[in-house]
């Protein structure tokens, strides 16, 4: 009897904890896609709510939508009906470069931080004991293992040359630094895309928004209603405004971390150099004779 509940006690702990992580992991994975989603959800709400456009010249009331005097919308709801189909569509673009560019923009912030790329106390550590003699190759190679940081990386191809003419050695430098400097810039890449792109979505939104009004103008058959172009076209030159103040924040953004790249670059490249001037084979042949000088000296003495 006791095994018997013991063992139902498992199944129905089982079965009450596997809905849980089946829950559990549905929610994570639907999570990133959640804020579109409700994007879209909204807008077809809002959509459905919208009815024909009316025909007569009865004025709208006053409490369907926040107008101006020309019948401008000027809330953001009221604005997203009026362009209809076009806003929901372009809306959609337009969210989710906001929020890469926001990701990718704080991703780049914390991987290109000085004391990660090029840690001070590594480095000082590293040169200093090559430049007392206290590392040969094998423990140099491994100090440089035990670091994750780029400029670790850089020294240790340089260190697999060890005692090798100082082009090789240079050159094995140069290429472990490439490396190292195309994934400090993998994502950049990204940011500047947005940058491009973002603008030219708004350009294409205004062209289609102008189409559309034109259309209506000419379909209503009141061609001398200037005010009713002046409407459509400023509503179709909102998805400019919108893709430009994407853009340019974006850009800036990325130009701030394009220098900071560089910056950085150049002070690996300085650093570099300093290992090649030690581990080189002319710099070990003149430091051996530099000690067996100095030994001669002392024994003179």
């Amino acid at each position: 009897m006791t095994h018997c509940s013991s063992t139902t006690r498992r199944t129905l702990t089982g079965t009450a904890i596997r809905p849980r992580v089946i829950t559990a992991v549905l929610w994570k994975m639907s999570r990133p896609i959640l804020p579109l989603i409700l994007v879209i959800l909204i807008g077809g709400v809002l959509a459905a709510q919208d009815g024909p456009p009316p025909t007569s010249k009865t004025p709208p009331a006053t409490g369907a939508q926040k107008t101006d005097a020309l019948g401008m919308p000027t809330d953001p709801v009221s604005i997203m009906k009026q362009l209809g189909w076009m806003g929901w569509l372009f809306l959609v673009p337009f969210v989710g470069a906001t929020l890469i560019a926001l990701w990718y923009s704080v991703e780049r912030m914390v991987v290109l931080k000085r004391s990660r790329v090029i840690p001070k106390p590594f480095v000082d550590r590293f040169l200093e004991h090559i430049r007392q003699g206290k590392l040969d190759r094998n423990s140099s190679l491994k100090l440089c293992e035990q670091s994750d940081s780029p400029i670790a990386a850089v020294f240790a191809h340089g260190v697999r040359k060890w005692g090798k003419s100082s082009v090789e050695v240079e050159q094995a430098i140069i290429d472990g630094g490439e490396r190292q400097v195309s994934e400090l810039r993998v994502h950049l890449r990204v940011l500047n895309g947005v940058a491009t792109v973002t603008p030219l979505l708004g350009l294409l939104g205004t062209v289609l928004g102008m189409i559309q009004a034109f259309n209506d103008i000419a379909t209503a058959g009141s061609m001398g209603k200037t005010e009713q172009l002046a409407v459509g076209i400023s509503l179709a030159l909102l998805t400019t405004a919108c893709g430009l103040m994407i853009a340019i924040p974006t850009l800036i953004m990325y130009m701030y971390l394009s220098g900071r790249v560089d910056a950085l670059v150049m002070e690996m490249d300085y650093l570099a150099q300093s290992v090649v001037q030690m581990i080189s084979a002319e710099a070990l042949a003149e430091q051996r004779q530099q000690r067996e000088s100095g030994g001669r000296t002392k024994r003179a003495v």
